[in-house]
């Protein structure tokens, strides 16, 4: 075997049925295997048997999770296990994203709009950069992975190695930072942008924190070095040479611009005269303007909002053909075919998701293009399809609780790990009515809300799982008008947002998480004593067997566990959720009995996984909250006060970064002070009345 890269760092070694999972999977890679399932109950350690399956295969890997939050989790798992390899988290960089659309019922064309968030996309060029110069790499991703993203090659290509000696003027490098998408600033430097300073020249790539100072003199580069971009203190000196790689995935160089435009004219003209011959004059005209529009806009300034409906050109791919996406980046075999490995977590939930990618966004785009708003060609900038996907990844092992028919029928191999190394048993499982309980016409919620006092009351934490988001958010609300501390949690909530209520629900800093499907899959809470399933008897998607056992199983890391499922009735995937969770702890229960093992929870540290991911602005803005939390207590308007003081000072001496962390920062304090403020008001209020 060649020299080991992954080496695993764990206070603990494989037990239960780990080590024979460990076993069976590496044969599986080794056999040449395609596909296999590794079938493991929550809080069997999944995650943790796959990262030995890579540290003995030694090949770099894609783990694909359904959602970011989860990706998140896994990112911060896997970096903890591996942390002398490259870990990086490759997610969509969208905070908001509405595609653009056209209704033909309505006639209501919604234009794009999106907001980038920098940090996400600094990940992203990490993810890359780390593929394209290292080999013990680990990706964690969402599905957004199987999207369009621009040649390797390209990207590579274009890529600008400086050296110290190196015969070049400063103003060459500016023209050739420019070429790769670097903005000049003469203010705040942010990743992907640069500023010239006398003979020196700082950039800042998109990939990491730092400045990379480029000393010039006489035509040539005298000296390399790194600053740290917030200190300023030099954290490298004397760098020999280094890598610059370009701020945008989607390089195209002069030639390949000038046969794009040709194509894209030539393609224009020809979709014209059918929508003409067809009748659709109107369709016509609306087309020509558009394209043309963009067209003049792409030749000024390099870029037009919905550039990437041109993809297909800029690339030089034939019409149909697949797309680049992040795949393209992981290493191949001398035959072309992929040579790394990919984890599918989740897989019940994630494999649907990539099968359906493509089809909702062709469905989209059709219209679009049958009404002249774009150019036939648009259909090409898109998800992969899911025989494209199934050609590019590598050997696959599929991780799940409750392996879905496409795992069972494809998979060569199925291994199951049930016993958990913890001793820890499945949740018992109670059925409890909705309308009344114990004989009083009392509601699931009623009934709830008291079955969360005793739990928060002895320091555990309570989940409730709702059918809408509407009812969690309505929940969440009436919980806190009932004393409980709660939050909500669901889709429309940001990615670190996400994360913050995840984290912040393990500190206790809330008791009672309500949410919808996203409390199910593969989120590591093992503070949670008690879950409440709603309306358990509705029939459908949530409340299938297998959702039924994923939430169930939320509640198998912590020694207390409980689960009431509220019903009138017992459903066929109540019955088949319950069997499949007593079978569970029976095969726990005499595992335990024979070797002797008194169950545990799960004790797990608290990471506040966001940390890589937030801004330093972002960063700043929190650790100034808590330096000044004493001071906050004492005299909070008094703080305030100076707080203001100062952000006009910053705003009057034109240092504006400062001026907005202090802003950000007195928001914080203010809402504090407003949330220490209403439960008084409430109450005064209903003393009035």
């Amino acid at each position: 075997m060649s020299k080991q890269l992954f080496k695993i760092k764990a206070e603990y070694k494989p037990a239960g049925d780990q080590p024979n999972a460990i076993r069976e999977l590496v044969a599986g890679v080794e056999k040449g295997l395609s596909k296999q399932t590794l079938f493991g109950v929550t809080g069997s350690g999944k995650t943790f048997t796959v990262a030995n399956v890579i540290e003995k295969i030694q090949k770099p890997t894609l783990v694909i999770a359904h959602n970011k939050t989860l990706a998140a989790q896994l990112a911060q798992e896997y970096k903890e296990f591996f942390p002398n390899n490259a870990v990086h988290y490759f997610v969509s960089y969208y905070d908001y994203y509405q595609p653009e659309a056209y209704m033909p019922v309505t006639d209501t064309y919604i234009e794009k709009e999106a907001m980038i968030n920098e940090e996400i996309d600094r990940l992203r060029h990490a993810s890359t950069q780390a593929l394209l110069t290292r080999k013990d790499v680990i990706i964690v991703a969402s599905v957004s992975c199987i999207y369009g993203l621009g040649s390797p090659e390209e990207y590579e290509k274009v890529n600008l190695k400086l050296k110290v000696g190196e015969e070049v003027s400063r103003q060459d490098i500016i023209i050739k930072l420019i070429n790769v998408h670097f903005d000049r600033t003469n203010s705040d430097i942010k990743p992907g942008t640069f500023r010239a300073i006398g003979n020196s020249i700082e950039v800042m790539p998109v990939n990491e924190k730092i400045l990379i100072r480029l000393d010039f003199e006489n035509d040539a580069i005298k000296k390399i070095s790194k600053i740290d971009s917030v200190s300023r203190v030099l954290t490298q000196d004397n760098i020999q040479s280094t890598f610059i790689f370009p701020a945008k995935h989607f390089i195209t160089d002069k030639e390949q611009q000038d046969r794009a435009f040709k194509s894209i004219k030539a393609e224009l003209e020809q979709r014209l005269e059918e929508l003409k011959k067809e009748g659709k004059n109107l369709e016509a005209e609306r087309l020509r303007r558009r394209t043309v529009y963009d067209l003049s806009l792409i030749k000024e300034v390099g870029y037009c909002n919905g550039i990437e409906n041109y993809s297909r050109h800029f690339s030089g791919k034939a019409p149909g053909e697949a797309p680049d996406s992040l795949l393209e980046y992981f290493p191949k075999k001398a035959d072309g075919t992929a040579d790394f490995l990919t984890i599918i977590d989740e897989s019940h939930v994630t494999v649907s998701q990539i099968r359906g990618m493509y089809a909702g966004d062709a469905s989209r785009k059709k219209t679009l293009i049958d009404y002249g708003f774009r150019l036939p060609s648009a259909r090409d900038n898109r998800p992969l399809k899911f025989d494209e996907f199934e050609k590019r990844v590598g050997q696959i092992i599929y991780t799940t609780a409750t392996p879905g028919d496409y795992e069972k029928e494809k998979s060569e191999k199925i291994v199951e790990q049930v016993i958990r190394p913890t001793g820890l048993v499945d949740p018992v499982v109670e059925v409890k009515p909705i309308t009344e309980v114990k004989g009083k016409n009392l509601s699931q919620v009623y009934d709830f809300i008291a079955e969360t006092e005793k739990v928060v009351k002895n320091g555990g934490r309570v989940i409730a799982t709702t059918l809408t988001k509407k009812m969690a958010e309505d929940l969440s609300e009436y919980l806190k008008e009932k004393g409980v501390k709660a939050e909500y949690l669901h889709s429309e909530i940001k990615t670190i947002d996400r994360i913050d209520i995840l984290t912040n629900f393990r500190k206790g800093k809330f008791d009672c998480l309500v949410g919808v499907n996203l409390l199910r899959e593969g989120l590591d809470l093992p503070e949670v004593e008690f879950i409440g399933i709603l309306d358990a008897d509705k029939e459908g998607f949530l409340r299938s067997d297998t959702s039924l056992i994923q939430t169930i199983g939320r509640a198998a890391r912590n020694v207390l566990g409980r689960v009431v499922l509220y019903a009138d009735r017992i459903t066929g995937s109540m019955e088949r959720a319950i069997g499949e969770t007593n079978r569970r702890r029976e095969k726990q229960i005499a595992y335990n009995k024979r070797h002797g093992i008194t169950p545990k929870t799960i004790i797990k540290k608290i990471h506040d996984i966001t940390e890589n991911m937030r801004s330093d602005h972002d960063k700043a803005v929190k650790e100034l909250v808590r330096i000044d939390e004493e001071m906050m207590k004492k005299s909070p308007k008094k703080l305030i006060k100076q707080k203001e003081i100062q952000m006009n000072a910053a705003v009057k001496i034109l240092d504006f970064e400062s001026a907005a962390i202090l802003r950000d920062e007195i928001m914080i304090l203010k809402k504090r002070i407003e949330d220490k403020i209403k439960p008084k008001e409430t109450k005064r209020s209903k003393s009035r009345s």
